[in-house]
């Protein structure tokens, strides 16, 4: 069973369904986002989380910001709102690039249907942000599919594979980017183990990668993130396989805090290190991965846990929820269009211009 992370229920004056990642894995509850302030709060919390599903649920929360129009707005009342709304969910979380991009393109999509023709109605303006939110998740569903695809050969009957926090149904629309890989790879009959770290401070691989492969009936071991290490050393891995949340113009690569470690250990034991990641994942306004901006979240999600107090009362916290893979040090990224051999700036360039991608 592949989950379904979110979905629109009904028409402009409907509402978002989440699987709420709260919760999991003790319980599966779903969260109902009826303003944009509830859907704010969700992608703020990590109700829902993952690059590509931010940037589904931005979309979506577009149209539940503009709910608030009356019929007798004017098209220009209309654009203004959905500018506010933007800048808003913009604000949510500073790393993934999928939410800029999904509000930047529903916004553009707005914005030339207003200036295509005249008299434009709230209502007609509504339904155009709504078909296009529900564009972007069908291309979601469609791009995890392809690229489970493309790079289900890079794992082997008998290997194991290492993942690194969530990248699965939970974190898009469809069946996930790294862990489509892996669902692609268990529906041709290989046998493969998979090894998710905890994936520390708020323990999303244990949580929900764990969770996620178990109910696909894929083999998975959860390790603490200190251990991936020792076990490269022993020979039990034989691949790294994670999501990316932002791809700089030459390969480099934010992804979950630890993701880093990840790749340098990798080189050290010779096993190759691959990211899966939608074309949409890159920017290439930004050279280098220097340029992407690190989200540091709550002291407290270090000095707690699910109630719990795990640390002095006080005591000084550093929380980046991300670091930066170098291009260097990954093996290929994996795209829905695509792989991207020894990513550089002139082999994305190419990947880009071909058409490929």
């Amino acid at each position: 069973m592949i989950v379904r992370a979110l979905k629109w229920v009904g028409g402009v004056d409907g509402f978002l369904e989440l699987v709420d990642q709260r919760l999991l894995p003790t319980k599966f509850g779903k969260l109902q986002c009826r303003d944009i302030e509830q859907l704010y709060e969700a992608i703020k919390t990590l109700a829902v989380r993952g690059a590509p599903a931010i940037g589904v649920a931005a979309a979506y929360g577009l149209v539940l910001g503009m709910q608030e129009l009356n019929t007798g707005d004017s098209a220009e009342q209309g654009l203004q709102v959905l500018g506010r709304s933007c800048e808003y969910l913009a604000s949510s979380r500073p790393t993934a690039v999928n939410l800029f991009w999904a509000l930047e393109r529903v916004r553009r999509k707005a914005e030339e249907f207003v200036a295509s023709r005249a008299d434009v109605t709230v209502a007609a303006l509504q339904g155009v942000v709504l078909r296009e939110a529900n564009a972007i998740r069908q291309e979601d569903v469609d791009m995890c599919r392809c690229i489970g695809l493309n790079g289900q050969k890079f794992i082997k009957d008998g290997f194991g594979v290492l993942t690194h926090c969530n990248a699965g149904a939970l974190a898009t629309a469809g069946q996930g980017t790294a862990l489509s890989v892996m669902f692609e790879a268990h529906k041709k009959g290989r046998k493969f183990r998979v090894y998710a770290d905890e994936t520390r401070p708020l323990l999303q691989g244990a949580r929900l990668t764990a969770w996620e492969l178990q109910q696909a009936g894929i083999d998975v071991t959860v390790i603490c993130d200190n251990m991936a290490g020792w076990l490269m050393k022993q020979g039990r891995i034989n691949a790294v396989m994670t999501g990316a949340d932002r791809i700089a113009a030459n390969g480099d690569a934010a992804n979950k805090i630890g993701t880093y470690s990840l790749s340098i250990l990798a080189g050290k034991h010779g096993i190759p290190f691959y990211i899966a990641a939608p074309s949409s994942t890159f920017d290439l306004s930004i050279k280098s991965g220097d340029e992407i901006p690190i989200e540091q979240r709550a002291a407290d999600e270090v000095r707690n846990f699910a109630g719990v107090q795990t640390a002095p009362v006080g005591v000084d916290v550093c929380n980046p929820a991300f670091d930066v893979t170098e291009g260097r040090d990954i093996s290929a990224i994996i795209t829905e269009r695509g792989v991207i051999e020894n990513p550089n700036i002139d082999n994305v360039t190419e990947h880009f211009r071909s058409g490929r991608a």
